[in-house]
């Protein structure tokens, strides 16, 4: 197709216009490495007229009518994604708002933490990943772990959805279903009907276990530290012996609450410190002998998981570098930036690192994690038992007996374990959870599950049968598990190096 002369000098005219302003402003920047602060500001005043101007002439020049809000939230995410930070991100008005209703304490959806790359490959799809379920939420009540990835919603491809689309579909009107489908490890696919509700995020709880006081924060909120208190104080009127903090599954909160938390049991020194470019970014938060209330002469076991991030990593790697808490089960998720929610003129906003913690030995676990003491992991399945779950999974039997057989107790599920395992053979621990975790669809969490929970299990066990002050004498703090790793790295790449010599 050719254009009329007229067309074509006006084309011809405002591509060179833009020409000339990229070209200028290469020329700017070309000098910007050896000249002064003033000069990057000018760099950066340059990039922002040509984001400007290409701002501009899309919207008079492209073929269709274009809406600049649509424009306006591309050139927001494309720039905040471009940091390949998952924790920057921009926010929409919906997402805004979600922050805002999370962080108020109740909304309505399903009740999981999730997350989502930026960036989708053939190799890696950009599913939604369940960073943790929440407490008592239609989520954690369906069996919803850790880690598991939701592929579709409605039989919708989740890697080509945006967070947002994620968002609008789990959330919705109180009472209305959503059908999702979860991948949990390589094999296992299933399905699992949510009835969404109005989710209220819990903080603590807690109760005895013979003598030993269990204490379970489930996120860090500003009444945490408060509860927290009021565990300490039941515990000591119970004349509790030992205590265990469960932070399985916490994805975080408040650095101010998990400061305050942490200050009932350090009684001096730092508890966690961020560390940034920006100087008034840079703080301690110090621990006070007049904030602490838990006695001392205690043992402490706190209680970890893939699914305890960021606020309960500041906890537990806290207590574990002042060698104060001895940790049981898996290694930690691995947050530890530090971001700032920033609101924007029209309802919505974004979400920036603006620094890294540090734990009291002065360590950053971020993208590593917290490795336990004791490692304790639920055996995994064999192929043939992966089968025979999903066979389990997509039947609907549990949910139909369970519905025919109201209310069942203890010892109704243990009979019907013993009937279904005929058919599915599944270790009883398995399929009595199962049919307890449907049992408990309509009614609060118990404290605890001792029958199905081996990370407890073996917690109570080392409480009850082993020298905890010799076992704390074996531990180390997260600086020196670094360094350790890093040498014996270093000492396997000489070794390697060498057998290739």
């Amino acid at each position: 197709m050719k254009l009329s002369s007229e067309k074509f000098m006006k084309f011809f005219s405002v591509a060179f216009a833009l020409f000339f302003l990229t070209i200028g402003a290469s020329q700017c920047f070309a000098k910007s490495s050896s000249e002064t602060a003033d000069t990057e500001k000018a760099k950066s005043r340059q990039y922002i007229e040509i984001i400007n101007s290409v701002f501009d002439y899309i919207q008079r020049n492209y073929v269709d009518e274009v809406d600049a809000e649509k424009l306006y939230e591309g050139a927001m995410k494309g720039m905040l994604d471009s940091m390949g930070d998952p924790h920057t991100v921009y926010l929409s008005a919906q997402d805004w708002n979600s922050l805002n209703d999370t962080t108020t304490g109740n909304f309505g959806g399903v009740g999981l933490s999730i997350s989502k790359a930026s960036e989708s490959t053939p190799e890696k799809p950009a599913y939604v990943e369940v960073a943790s379920p929440i407490e008592d939420s239609p989520g954690a009540k369906a069996g919803i772990v850790s880690g598991d990835l939701i592929i579709a919603i409605e039989d919708k491809d989740t890697s080509t959805m945006t967070m947002d689309e994620v968002l609008g579909m789990l959330r919705g009107t109180v009472g209305e279903s959503v059908t999702i489908t979860v991948r949990r490890g390589k094999n296992m696919e299933f399905k699992k009907t949510l009835v969404r509700a109005i989710i209220e995020v819990p903080t603590v709880k807690y109760g005895m276990i013979g003598k030993i006081g269990y204490l379970r924060i489930i996120e860090f909120t500003p009444n945490t530290a408060d509860r927290v208190q009021d565990a300490i104080d039941s515990f000591k009127k119970n004349n509790f012996t030992s205590l265990i903090i469960d932070l399985r599954n916490n994805p975080g909160g408040l650095i101010t609450s998990v400061s305050d938390v942490a200050d009932k049991f350090i009684d001096e020194g730092p508890i966690v410190t961020t560390k940034s470019r920006i100087d008034y970014e840079n703080s301690v938060f110090m621990a006070s002998a007049k904030k602490t209330t838990m006695p001392k002469g205690i043992p402490i076991i706190v209680m970890i998981n893939r699914g305890s991030a960021s606020a309960s990593e500041i906890l537990s790697g806290a207590l574990k570098d002042d060698h104060l808490a001895y940790l049981v089960g898996e290694r930690s998720y691995g947050k530890g930036s530090v971001q700032q929610p920033i609101p924007l003129p029209n309802n919505d906003g974004f979400k920036m690192t603006i620094a890294r913690y540090y734990t009291p030995s002065d360590t950053n676990i971020d993208k590593i994690g917290i490795p336990p003491d004791r490692e304790i992991k639920y055996p995994d399945f064999t192929e043939a038992e992966e089968k025979t779950y999903l066979d389990l999974m997509n039947s609907g039997e549990v949910e139909k007996y369970v519905d025919a057989n109201k209310p069942m107790t203890e010892k109704s599920i243990s009979f019907y374990a013993v009937e279904l395992q005929k058919k599915y053979n599944l270790e009883l621990r398995i399929l009595r959870k199962i049919i307890r975790n449907e049992v408990e669809r309509t009614i609060p969490t118990p404290l605890y599950d001792l029958d199905y929970d081996l990370q407890l299990k073996e917690t109570l066990s080392i409480l009850k049968n082993e020298n905890f002050n010799e076992l704390m004498k074996t531990t180390k703090t997260l600086k020196e598990l670094q360094e350790a790793a890093a040498l014996e790295e270093k000492t396997e790449a000489a070794e390697d190096k060498s057998n290739l010599e």
